[in-house]
């Protein structure tokens, strides 16, 4: 697998041996590496470091790491994808809804690590240069044209389809939750009216044909667009 080299990961747990095998890890595939073990020194280091991306704890013994994140969000859209031993649906949610990019389980693969670290790259990437058109395989999202098209073929779909699948093209490999998606596609008087989404996510997926293994279901939590084809 390829994977951006040179990289700046900032690492956030209290447990030394996670660390260490991350921290080793990530540097053996060539990225820059700092770690802290507190809430505290992941605000100063993330300060001085200015990493590409953070990994993130939420327990720590000084702070909820989701007080990191809001911090962090305060100003600047650093990647942040949370590494945790809790993998309710409550603490994934809360979690994305405060900010943090993606969600990954203890224990986890090295492999899975730095896929879901090239894809927070490539997604701050793709943020920094506004790209009109994204592609997710065999699909092309024309974002200025609102045009959809799949193997060359034009998908034709409802205005609130085409919204549903703009935000979500708009942060690729990112999960976004329920709630986020009912906010930004229907208004905040339908938050709590998932079916709105769980229909027009399943009419979304009829008409995009073969691409509709793209559109991820996150049980509990929420959708992805999946862009990369090591996650598709």
């Amino acid at each position: 697998m390829t994977v951006p080299q040179g990289a700046r990961i900032l690492v956030v747990d209290d447990e030394p041996a996670i660390l260490r095998t991350v921290s080793s890890n990530l540097r053996g595939h060539g990225f820059r590496v700092e770690v802290a073990e507190t809430a505290q020194e992941a605000l100063e280091r993330f300060e001085r470091f200015r990493p590409d991306v953070v990994l993130l704890d939420l327990i720590l013994p000084d702070m909820h790491g989701r007080e990191v994140i809001r911090t962090i969000r305060e100003h600047s859209g650093t990647p942040i994808i949370v590494l945790s031993a809790r993998g309710e649906e409550a603490e994934k949610v809360a979690a994305l809804e405060q900010g943090a990019d993606d969600y990954l389980t203890k224990p986890f693969g090295v492999r899975e690590l730095l896929a879901r670290i090239r894809v927070a790259l490539r997604h701050a990437a793709h943020l920094a240069s506004a790209a009109p058109v994204i592609q997710a395989g065999e699909m092309l999202i024309d974002l200025e044209h609102r045009r959809v098209t799949v193997a060359g073929q034009e998908v034709d779909l409802t205005p609130k389809e085409y919204d549903l699948l703009k935000v979500l093209a708009s942060h690729p490999d990112k999960v976004l939750t329920n709630r986020q998606l009912l906010t930004q596609v229907w208004g905040l008087q339908y938050v709590d009216e998932p079916h709105y989404l769980h229909v027009y996510a399943a009419r979304l997926r009829k008409k995009l044909g073969p691409a509709a293994r793209r559109l991820v279901t996150e049980p509990g939590v929420g959708y992805r667009l999946v862009t990369e084809e090591h996650l598709a």
